[in-house]
């Protein structure tokens, strides 16, 4: 008689991970091989620390744009390559991509993987993911592929046919997927009275940061009243943080000879706007972030820690969770029981969920400002910034970064990484959540 052995295959599948596990498994080993790509000789004018390539590497594919090395300077055409790879699988989940190559090899996407996809876009349900990918992935490259055209258009003359060609690309895909590398040591700054290159960058990384799920509802819905509620409150929602940030920055920063004070008014107009809606987790500047006021500092740090959309390229603890705990105090103090906006009520659990979002990442948050204030000899407003961006997964940074020690840059990447997966997809992957039927008398409570 035959004794069984146990397979490698039922190893795995009698301890299978669960779908945040395996995304945050996922981008582990993607920040490791990019990591270990950017140490190579062939990727650096010199060297750069072990240190410094993970961090280059978690920045990328968490699309942050924080970075401690010049990265056209500091990096070859290889490793600019690598980097803007890891953007863009970052971006857009790595899921995205195995899902493509799933579908070029014909073979059928089972439901192991929509569910890994419906995690990695935020998705409520598994119906229509697969068609969403499909949708995301067209989308993305004939958006990227239209502001290629334009900016290389624009740079070609100016720079050349291949320099304006790579930068063009370099640029398009960063800001689509709101990562915030660029090629320059003041990152652009020297177009902040450029209208094409700032019309086309913040084009790209408003569009990216809506999220997919919107773009996909939008796309097939032509009538504002039959879109979601989700997609009715992003864009209410993003046409109104816009205008209260690019009103504040341009009132509070139009004295200040360090940012708009030298500036003429068109120019102050332009690099308001910009400034405005950067911090949504784009990560790019065309002024200089270190000069601005401590009001805009905190201010822009508020809506780094708030982000852009879900399933989008952007992190924060996202628009929507801002706007369901912003209207479920407006219902209290209302004397109301439901949550309501655009005539839909808010489920209860969306409610609980947007507030579990918070309180985590502002734990998250805190714990790191305290060691970073302990670890770092730097004045607390820009370190303040500095966490807040990181959380975001926005790439602004009040000159800190660069200045970290090893400490605090490996509390930064632990930050990008908490940022981009999300508080509860992390929190889920360290604990298996148990249903529990068993229900309790009711108690009260003295608050406030």
């Amino acid at each position: 008689m035959k004794m069984r052995m146990p397979t490698l295959k039922n190893n795995i599948i009698s301890k299978r991970l669960s779908p945040p596990q395996i995304l945050a498994l996922g981008f582990t080993f993607i920040i490791l091989i990019g990591a270990v790509l950017l140490c190579l000789p062939v990727a650096t004018h010199g060297s750069i620390s072990l240190i410094d390539a993970w961090f280059t590497s978690t920045s990328a594919t968490m699309v942050t744009g924080l970075t401690v090395v010049d990265t056209g300077a500091t990096f070859t055409l290889f490793g600019q390559v690598v980097i803007l790879c890891l953007i863009q699988v970052g971006g857009l989940s790595f899921m995205s991509f195995a899902v493509l190559i799933i579908m070029v090899l014909g073979r059928k996407v089972g439901l192991r993987q929509r569910m890994l996809i419906q995690q990695a876009l935020s998705q409520d349900s598994l119906g229509g993911v697969v068609r969403l990918v499909r949708i995301l992935l067209i989308y993305t490259l004939v958006t990227e592929g239209i502001a290629m055209f334009f900016l290389a258009l624009y740079w070609i003359p100016k720079m050349g046919l291949g320099q304006g060609l790579y930068y063009s690309v370099f640029h398009v895909i960063s800001a689509f997927n709101n990562a915030g590398f660029t090629l320059w040591s003041d990152s652009l700054m020297r177009f902040v009275g450029d209208p094409v290159v700032n019309l086309i960058i913040m084009v790209l990384f408003v569009t990216g940061g809506l999220g997919f799920t919107v773009i996909y509802d939008i796309w097939f819905t032509k009538e504002f009243k039959n879109l979601t509620l989700h997609t009715k409150l992003m864009i209410a929602g993003t046409i109104g943080i816009n205008i209260v940030a690019v009103l504040l920055f341009f009132l509070l920063e139009y004295m200040n000879p360090g940012t708009l004070g030298h500036l003429s008014l068109f120019k102050k107009f332009l690099a308001s706007i910009f400034q405005g809606l950067t911090p949504r987790s784009a990560g790019f500047n065309t002024v200089d972030i270190s000069e601005v006021t401590d009001g805009t500092a905190i201010i822009t740090s508020m809506l780094m820690f708030i982000g852009a959309g879900s399933g989008s390229t952007a992190s924060g603890i996202k628009l929507t969770t801002f706007l369901a705990i912003l209207l479920a105090v407006i219902a209290f103090i209302r004397g109301r029981d439901n949550t309501v906006a655009f005539g839909r009520t808010i489920r209860q659990g969306a409610i609980m969920r947007a507030i579990s979002i918070v309180i985590i990442s502002l734990t998250i948050f805190f714990i790191a400002l305290i060691i970073l204030s302990i670890t770092e000899n730097q004045p607390f407003v820009p370190l303040l910034f500095e966490v807040a961006s990181a959380v975001g997964t926005c790439g602004l940074s009040m000159g800190v970064t660069p200045e970290l020690s090893i400490a605090g840059k490996v509390i930064v990447i632990v930050l990008m990484f908490f940022g981009r997966m999300g508080p509860l997809t992390l929190a889920f992957s360290l604990a298996t959540p148990k249903k529990d039927n068993i229900r309790f008398p009711n108690g009260d409570v003295f608050t406030g």
